[in-house]
């Protein structure tokens, strides 16, 4: 079961490779960084959070589905620890996951640091901390992920209301927010959507705001996981 799940996590990160791959190296796509007019990385940090709506709940969508399948969540829960520890142990190893799955992707920068006609003509300080936005939004998303994990032992649900909510998260608020009727709280809709603040950070702007909001959202989403399986348990 275990090579199972190591075999289908490993699959999906090296998709989620190639498809990153194929979409900023080819000319398959607009993504396209070779015809950039200028070093920049920016198409990567663009592009990553529209993979990472598909990729996260596909890891994501197995952390309880599969407990309850198997009739394993029970053994797991009468175990001398709390439900909150087996909940956060599960989201850090999905993070862990994406954060694997994130670090071959320097290379990226290092061919383009090289590549330019200056070399070294690169944000450098811009791009760490458009990592830190990625890594902020992948635990958003890890968090729905195993949250829409715990509400159904069917995987195939978990997985498609996982797409749903973290879609709903950063499109929906964003959407919400350019409708007329809606004008007098617009900007209220837009900081809580996470675009907002992943755009923010995408730009290399560190606020203290901004990763509030992620760390928070998460840990909503955490302990929501936690009310639904204390309420089956």
């Amino acid at each position: 079961w275990i090579y199972l799940n190591l075999s289908w996590t490993n699959f999906i990160d090296g998709l989620f490779l190639l498809i990153n791959g194929l979409l900023l190296w080819s000319n398959i796509s607009q993504f396209n960084i070779l015809d950039n007019a200028y070093s920049s990385i920016d198409a990567f940090f663009t592009l990553s959070p529209l993979l990472f709506l598909l990729f996260i709940p596909a890891i994501s969508m197995r952390t309880f589905s599969e407990e309850y399948n198997t009739g394993t969540i029970e053994t797991l829960i009468t175990k001398p620890i709390t439900t909150y520890e087996i909940i956060a142990s599960k989201f850090l190893a999905i993070l862990t996951l994406i954060t694997l799955s994130i670090i071959p992707t320097f290379l990226y920068v290092i061919s383009i640091y090289f590549l330019g006609e200056t070399v070294g003509n690169l944000d450098l300080a811009g791009i760490f901390g458009s990592y830190i936005g990625l890594f902020m939004l992948s635990s958003i998303f890890a968090s729905i992920g195993v949250f829409a994990s715990s509400l159904s032992n069917n995987q195939i649900i978990a997985f498609i209301l996982a797409i749903i909510i973290s879609t709903v998260f950063y499109f929906g608020f964003d959407l919400l927010s350019k409708i007329q009727a809606l004008e007098s709280i617009n900007f209220l809709l837009q900081e809580i959507g996470i675009s907002y603040h992943y755009n923010i950070m995408s730009k290399g702007l560190l606020k203290l705001s901004d990763i509030v909001y992620f760390i928070s959202v998460s840990f909503i989403f955490i302990k929501l996981s936690e009310l639904v399986i204390v309420n089956k348990r």
